[in-house]
């Protein structure tokens, strides 16, 4: 028999607590996107310090070699994949209110670490800033689960797609806060110092970089006091904990339902029931759950693959759209990075995030995830094909396009789908286990889209000294791999829009994983 308490949730009004529960949780995805957009602009400025030109000239800069670069990136997903297992399964066996704010508080104090990167040697600045920017993914790792998962459990049945959209959907502000504070950091030290400096990169510029990482701290600070005021989510305590008195009476604090709307539930269901006695990864759970974890962590391992292989295109971009870095000062051209960022941001990520909040609980999670897939893969096609021949020398208007066309259609994807979809499918005692999992092999796929694909791009006829496979065959490989992400989506992900999470529960229990695959139900 159905929880009173659980189908109240389900059937219970937008309100406003589900605005600020949006906010609360989506803390965590604005600060990992701040931190992971901050770095390009960053890298420059690092760049104009630490990598002088051997004669000494401070207007012959070396940039960051790709290496250093890769490694600043792979140590944060390193340390989101760690983050990720430990705290998704730590957020099932002890509750998600209870490390919630601990993975909060790791991200707000790792940033100011990152900030204080020790020494002023470059050895020991880039090595400290790994560290802490290890750490930094630890917590931000460790908010993927928590955050997806206590919102689709506060969430109703009708809106909880739209509800876990806008939690991801803070990644797009992340972005933009990003851009911001550093073209606002940057324009005060270039007007403090002048345009025409005879040292386009004065001493301060060391400051520069490490006050726009530790203002990321800032918002996911703010919130920390609200994650400890949130209580536990009503189905964490009413399905694992077995507490149904507790679980209304957490219910009734933030949302507006009467007491006599479950007052029912304590005369008809036993909070001493036992609970369903399979454990993870035990027969009843690959039977009932196995293609689902597996459909949700190759999705997610698929699109991660592209969406962090974006890098490859940078390169191009600023050659079209940036100064040149010697007629510039430092700030400049860290400023410039930022501000095409932000361009990006507004005319690309931001809409598609937007665009997935009002059509994923109309059209369903399997079909946004299939075109997506579909539009990227189309994308990287008409990027690719004529790349040396066509694009290589004219990065326009149509390319710029075509580049954000990819992000769009990765936002209003699978890029948000993969994050939302595994906080639906699986039952409550393994929800954030299984968050975890999936969100874990997927930084797996984009460690390998960081560096690999990087590494593979290369050309002679690009001006490397090593010979890939090159930017054509690259772009060939993306789409094939977005094909390959549609084909998997269609056959294995299961269909989750207007069902309760018990719903979707009990149908891969009592059905088996040939129950409603490729979108049967969409």
């Amino acid at each position: 028999m159905a929880l009173k308490v659980l189908t109240a949730l389900d059937s219970a009004r937008t309100q406003y607590y589900h605005f600020k529960a949006i906010i609360i949780a989506g803390m965590g995805l604005f600060t990992d996107a701040y931190d992971l957009f901050c770095i390009p602009p960053i890298m420059k400025l690092i760049g104009r310090i630490y990598y002088r030109s051997p004669t000494g000239n401070a207007n012959k800069l070396y940039e960051v070699p790709q290496s250093v670069t890769s490694a600043m990136v792979v140590t944060a997903l390193l340390g989101t994949v760690i983050g990720q297992l430990v705290f998704g399964r730590l957020g099932d066996l002890i509750g998600r209110r209870k490390v919630y704010g601990f993975a909060l508080m790791i991200m707000v104090l790792s940033s100011f670490g990152c900030g204080h990167s020790i020494c002023a040697s470059r050895t020991c600045v880039l090595l400290s800033l790994g560290f802490f920017r290890f750490l930094l993914g630890v917590g931000i790792g460790g908010d993927y689960p928590l955050s997806a998962t206590i919102m689709s459990e506060f969430a109703n049945r009708t809106t909880r797609g739209a509800f876990i959209a806008g939690v991801f959907s803070m990644q797009g502000f992340g972005i933009l806060a990003s851009s911001t504070v550093t073209m606002i950091v940057c324009s005060i030290f270039n007007r403090a110092y002048g345009e025409n400096s005879d040292n386009n990169t004065p001493h301060d510029a060391d400051l520069a970089w490490r006050i726009i990482l530790m203002i990321g701290a800032v918002p996911a600070g703010l919130t920390y006091y609200w994650r400890m005021m949130m209580p536990e989510t009503a189905r964490y305590t009413a399905l694992v904990e077995r507490n149904i008195p507790q679980a209304a009476k957490d219910m009734e604090k933030v949302l507006d339902i009467s007491a006599s709307q479950i007052a029912e539930e304590f005369s008809t269901y036993s909070p001493n029931t036992p609970p369903s006695n399979y454990s993870l990864f035990s027969k009843t759970f690959i039977h009932g759950h196995g293609l689902d974890l597996f459909a949700c962590s190759i999705s997610w391992f698929l699109v991660d693959i592209v969406f962090y292989s974006s890098n490859l295109f940078q390169s191009q971009i600023y050659k079209r759209y940036l100064s040149d870095k010697h007629d510039v000062s430092a700030f400049q051209e860290a400023f410039e990075v930022a501000r095409l960022q932000a361009i990006i941001a507004i005319c690309s990520t931001i809409p598609g995030y937007f665009a997935t909040m009002y059509f994923i609980d109309r059209i369903g999670r399997v079909k946004i995830q299939i075109m997506g897939f579909f539009f990227m893969a189309i994308s990287l096609l008409a990027m690719g094909i004529p790349y040396y021949s066509y694009w290589y020398n004219k990065t326009n208007v149509g390319f710029m396009f075509l580049y954000g066309l990819t992000f769009f259609f990765s936002n209003f994807g699978p890029n948000t789908t993969t994050f939302i979809v595994p906080a639906e499918l699986f039952p409550a005692r393994f929800r954030t286990t299984c968050h975890g999992i999936s969100g874990a092999i997927g930084k797996l796929g984009a460690i390998i889209g960081s560096i690999g694909f990087i590494w593979a791009s290369h050309s002679k006829k690009d001006g490397y000294s090593d010979e890939g496979i090159g930017m054509t065959a690259l772009l060939i490989l993306l789409a094939g791999v977005c094909i390959v992400g549609m084909i998997t989506t269609y056959f294995f992900t299961r269909e989750t829009m207007g069902r309760s999470l018990e719903e979707n529960e009990n149908i891969s229990i009592n059905e088996g994983p040939q129950n409603e695959v490729g979108g049967g139900s969409v």
